[in-house]
């Protein structure tokens, strides 16, 4: 009887059979060629411009078409003698100081009352998102409106019987910058809720469950539960409002007040317009602009380091 038996080294050549018609790892090609149109954008647009502000902060050039020459730290020496440009650090810190905390934690209560889902919460988001849906000259429009001397509120003040506390609002040293903050946070705080709001609404419910069968309140569960969990996502709505604030005042400054009565509501922003479109002095100009940039990135900077999450 014949035996039939394999070859000894059969059994292994089967084994590697398969891997000899596996096709080769492929190579990714064509990803860095994809990344150059993006990367030509943004040196051009981007990193063209950063280098521009400082460029032309070193020149001394008296308009668009006037002969330019190098000043060096001259122009550094003028704004920071220049007693209009110590007024605009003062009310841009004030605008920040008071207009970024009132919409990030108004905002944050919001977007938490409407994350529970009350009757009516859809209707709610629409409500609250309505401010980010109008352009920037017709809220300064209905601002005028409401603030001018013969405005809605001095007509609801005389109304009231308390028209000795009627005043000219937008015109006053006192109220002027008052004015533009009220206007920040109303404009601000609704689409700021409703990005809280979407995101609280991806916390898992248990971890609201669980708070609940512990005994805590909603105020307990705001600040002490969910506000952990999202913490970093506050740290990155509170960057993108800071550089809205810092960098976006010049529209409303330039629709209402024009920067008075005086410097009273001259900001940082408003005062790199004014002294490139209106003076005509663009080595000013663009080194108010480098000292914004310097204040934008420390800011950013120091928000990231605060929202920082501990583990």
């Amino acid at each position: 009887m014949t035996l039939l038996s394999s070859a000894p080294g059969s059994a292994s050549m089967a084994r590697k059979t398969p891997s000899a018609y596996a096709a080769p790892p492929r190579r990714k090609q064509g990803g860095v060629i994809l990344a150059v149109p993006a990367l030509v954008w943004y040196l051009v647009f981007m990193v063209g411009p950063l280098v521009a502000i400082f460029v032309i902060a070193a020149l001394h050039w008296p308009g668009m078409l006037q002969p330019v020459s190098f000043a060096g730290l001259q122009n550094v020496r003028t704004v920071l003698d220049d007693p209009v440009f110590v007024d605009a650090v003062t009310n841009t810190a004030v605008q920040l100081v008071v207009a970024l905390p009132l919409m990030i934690v108004g905002a944050y209560m919001l977007g938490y009352y409407v994350a529970q889902q009350p009757p009516g919460h859809r209707v709610l988001r629409y409500l609250l998102f309505i401010p980010g849906l109008i352009s920037t000259p017709a809220k300064a429009m209905v601002f005028y409106a409401v603030l001018s001397p013969d405005g809605l509120f001095n007509g609801a003040l005389d109304k009231l019987g308390m028209g000795s506390l009627a005043d000219a609002w937008l015109a006053s040293p006192s109220t002027a910058l008052a004015c533009l903050i009220v206007l920040d946070v109303w404009s601000g705080i609704g689409f700021t809720a409703v990005l809280f709001a979407a995101r609280l609404g991806s916390v898992p419910d248990e971890i609201g469950e669980a708070a609940q069968l512990d005994g805590a309140g909603h105020w307990r569960a705001m600040w002490r539960i969910h506000f952990p969990v999202i913490r970093d996502f506050v740290g990155v709505v509170t960057m993108l409002q800071f550089l809205w604030t810092l960098f976006g005042s010049a529209q409303n400054v330039l629709l209402l007040t024009q920067g008075g009565p005086g410097s009273s509501s001259t900001t940082l922003s408003f005062l790199v317009y004014q002294k490139a479109f209106i003076a005509a002095d663009l080595g000013y100009s663009q080194t108010v602009g480098v000292f914004l940039f310097l204040v934008g990135l420390a800011g950013l900077l120091t928000i990231r380091r605060v929202f920082r999450q501990n583990y």
